[in-house]
């Protein structure tokens, strides 16, 4: 059995105008959600982090224990995920966010906060929020902890090596 060869090696061209530019961070009908913009607040627990969220009517300006969302999280991953609630109820631009979060490290504060801004929401308008928010799964408090280590252990599960002789 041969494989067939593709002959036409050459890409084809594209002008500028055919080109279309294709990311995931678009989100179609941004700032046209149908929540109630008035002030909010939430707490928000991961790990060992803990966040207080403050929503308040605005420009989507982000303040994080005295500093810009891009200044506290470099990485865009953890920027995705403390945005994600606002993102997944098409509300940018609607809320200033204020937080102040201690404890954790980068993961457990972006989740913390997470869930803060998720709880805010819901606080502010729950009859429109609420339902989307929970089958997304950012109503949950995430319960996961590390575990403790245990006498006769190296670390929680991780035994001293067998020796034979």
């Amino acid at each position: 059995m041969e494989m067939a060869e593709n002959t036409n090696m050459a890409a084809p061209e594209l002008n500028s105008e055919d080109q279309a530019v294709y990311t995931s961070e678009t989100n179609a009908g941004a700032g046209t959600g149908t929540s109630i913009v008035a002030p909010g607040y939430g707490t928000g627990r991961r790990k060992e982090a803990v966040a207080r969220v403050r929503l308040v009517p605005g420009t989507g300006k982000w303040t994080i224990n005295g500093r810009s969302l891009e200044e506290y999280f470099p990485s865009l991953l953890a920027q995705r995920e403390v945005n994600a609630p606002i993102v997944l109820l098409k509300l940018e631009g609607k809320f200033d966010v204020i937080v102040l979060v201690d404890g954790g490290g980068i993961s457990g504060q972006a989740g913390a906060i997470r869930l803060g801004v998720a709880r805010a929401l819901n606080a502010i308008d729950r009859d429109n929020n609420r339902a989307t928010l929970k089958k997304h799964g950012f109503l949950t408090r995430d319960a996961r902890v590390v575990e403790r280590k245990k006498a006769g252990l190296h670390k929680a599960r991780r035994a001293p090596q067998f020796s034979k002789r």
